[in-house]
């Protein structure tokens, strides 16, 4: 069954065990996870779709284990898609009391396998998390100030609104960056804003992933210093750019048969939208075959390298993209 995100507060009353929060408000996600955590109980445990897949065993052995000081449990598996559907069926076939177990996904396609189940049935809840229109934020924004006992004009509030891309966990990076500055200064003006924010605008994976395989080193190194990215952070932004490097991996090869660039582009499936096909093709002319393959390879190890050493996943992050966005690399 759908739930809207405002009635998501009393998900705690909700009898269901299983939950898929969906789409692209990250920040509003994060605020009803959180929420589910302090009623149900901080006792949580934290797992990537991707790990799962690779050894279902582990949520199957999470579910049933149980220590003498734990009366309830919530599991959250971040970067759910649809390869993860054959797993959640099987998950169905019990009853969980005491457990909320919640799928956290990204923007799902009506005609997602997992969104039809979880929509249809009962004994499911569909959260779905579209981003906030400038108004939303606004408001959210507003009452920050007011609550902080900050002034600033509407006007300003507007200004912060406008370049949060829909996403209040974009806002709240920026009114944690407002509030820092009230500390040293008294009024927040339209040029401070400007200048604190800078290109916070908060760039998303995929902006990120194709500066770098555009070789654009100012705008890359601006977004990752713009922005402080966390573990999972890390680990969605390489899994990004290991995407757009396997489509260019087979764009390329399909070069080695047709010259004609815009022709590959046109005919490569699933279409590549519109307003990505100059970056597309920008990036078909940067890099060569064989480069493009040992690129897709080498985030493999990154990826592997970031899970060891997780305490410096933006460091170990950050050299990398450098790195591959320099002519030379």
């Amino acid at each position: 069954m759908i739930i809207k995100p405002f009635r998501a507060k009393d998900i705690i009353s909700i009898k269901q065990s299983f939950f898929l929060l969906y789409g692209e408000n990250e920040g509003y996600k994060n605020q009803i996870i959180d929420n589910i955590l302090k009623k149900f109980g901080e006792n949580n445990i934290k797992y990537d779709a991707d790990d799962i897949i690779n050894n279902p065993d582990i949520i199957f052995s999470e579910l049933n284990n149980f220590s003498l000081f734990e009366n309830k449990k919530t599991i959250i598996v971040n970067r759910t898609t649809d390869k993860f559907f054959s797993i959640i069926e099987n998950l169905l076939d019990n009853d969980y009391e005491n457990i909320k177990i919640i799928f956290n996904a990204g923007p799902l396609e009506k005609k997602s396998k997992m969104r039809n189940k979880f929509e249809k049935s009962k004994n499911l809840v569909c959260i779905p998390f579209y981003a906030d229109d400038t108004s939303t934020l606004s408001t959210l924004a507003n009452h920050f100030f007011k609550k902080n006992k900050i002034p600033i004009s509407q006007e300003n509030i507007n200004i912060i609104a406008e370049r949060c891309r829909g996403d209040r966990k974009n806002l709240n990076s920026e009114l944690s960056k407002i509030e820092s500055l009230v500390k040293v200064k008294n009024k927040v003006t339209a040029d401070d804003i400007i200048k604190v924010t800078n290109l916070a605008e908060n760039y998303s994976y995929s902006e990120l992933s194709d500066h770098c395989l555009n070789r654009n080193l100012k705008k890359t190194s601006n977004i990752l210093n713009e922005n402080n990215y966390s573990y999972e952070d890390c680990i969605a932004i390489i899994r990004t750019m290991l995407f757009k490097v396997k489509r260019l991996v087979v764009l390329k090869e399909n070069q080695t048969k047709n010259p004609n660039i815009d022709n590959i582009i046109s005919n490569y499936k699933p279409p590549i939208f519109w307003k990505d096909k100059e970056l597309v093709r920008s990036q078909m002319k940067e890099w060569d075959l064989d480069k493009i393959r040992k690129l897709m390879f080498k985030l493999g190890e990154i990826e592997l390298s970031i899970k060891k050493h997780n305490s410096n996943a933006m460091n170990i992050l950050y050299d990398f993209i450098i790195s591959q966005t320099k002519p030379n690399s």
